[in-house]
């Protein structure tokens, strides 16, 4: 297969000072992509500004011979999310590639979550895909191409204990793509979502040393490569990736159980409650219509 490449396309990748981030914008780079590194600098768990994470990855890519400016503007804002596009088209006259990958961390259990640290985790991980997204959507649209990915999580998909803040704006960020994957499908806009399982500073906290080496976010790049290539028709998917193995995810259903709507009653459900767990012929869902038929269907 001959070599992927990204030539004369503008790729912007946001918390690209370290870890995944990081990595997609080497990667990109490295295939012909011009790159905005945007990231604020700040702690993993968001406080602090520093502009020398995403110089230094800057740095790097000038140094293997790509194009690359930094970007500094927090994604949580709409006039953040502005001025990361507009770095973009001002540095590079075009959009073609977003990759929504800022993110930071507030575990705690929650019994003790406050509303500050559920507010501030959604602000940057799902506004701040949001921001970023509605600024980038109307050029995309223009020009009749895009791709954009989201970064969810296995702790989006399955929950994670302590974080429940974290978990439900990784959720959040898979219902968005999907939606953008049907409303920019027309304009040649594809929406990807990535639950990736790679070392970081947010995963400093969680994983032991020994796992985190072996957890390279190099593994995970390739997949978010491909999936913003011209050749790849995949949109609205979802995939768990990360140490070199690569899923895809899809919402399946059980056979379920049916019964005549005026004849349900809560002993009716208890009697059927075996049917509606059974995912022996399970089904996968692929879309709303789908999904809305089925109720349809017993009516």
């Amino acid at each position: 297969m001959a070599d992927i490449r990204f030539d004369g396309k503008v790729a912007v990748v946001t918390g690209a000072g370290g870890g995944l981030g990081r990595s997609h914008a080497l990667l990109l780079a490295s295939r012909g992509a011009k790159v905005v590194v945007n990231d604020l600098g700040g702690a993993p768990d968001g406080t602090g500004e520093s502009k020398m994470m995403a110089d230094k990855v800057v740095d790097e890519i000038k140094a293997a011979g790509g194009e690359a400016v930094p970007n500094y503007d927090s994604v949580a804002t709409m006039e953040g999310g502005a001025n990361i596009i507009k770095t973009a088209v001002d540095s590079f006259g075009r959009i073609d590639i977003l990759i929504n990958n800022a993110g930071i961390l507030r575990d705690v259990s929650f019994m003790k979550m406050t509303e500050e640290s559920w507010d501030i985790i959604f602000s940057v991980h799902v506004k701040g895909a949001f921001c970023c997204t509605k600024a980038a959507w109307p050029i995309m649209r223009e020009q009749k191409f895009g791709r954009i990915i989201m970064t969810s999580s296995a702790a989006g998909i399955y929950g994670n204990f302590g974080q429940a803040n974290y978990s439900s704006a990784k959720m959040a960020l898979i219902g968005l793509g999907q939606t953008l994957a049907l409303e920019g499908k027309k304009y040649n806009i594809h929406a990807n979502t990535i639950a990736p399982i790679a070392d970081s500073r947010l995963t400093a906290t969680v994983l032991p040393e020994d796992i985190r080496k072996k957890l390279n976010p190099e593994y995970v790049s390739p997949l978010v490569g491909y999936l913003c290539s011209e050749q790849c028709e995949e949109t609205g998917g979802l995939f768990e990736v990360g140490a070199g193995a690569f899923f895809h995810l899809k919402w399946c259903r059980s056979a379920g159980a049916r019964m005549k709507p005026e004849e349900v009653t809560i002993e009716k459900v208890a009697e059927n409650f075996g049917k509606v767990v059974d995912m022996s012929d399970a089904k996968i869902m692929g879309s709303i219509q789908e999904s809305t038929m089925s109720f349809m269907e017993n009516v």
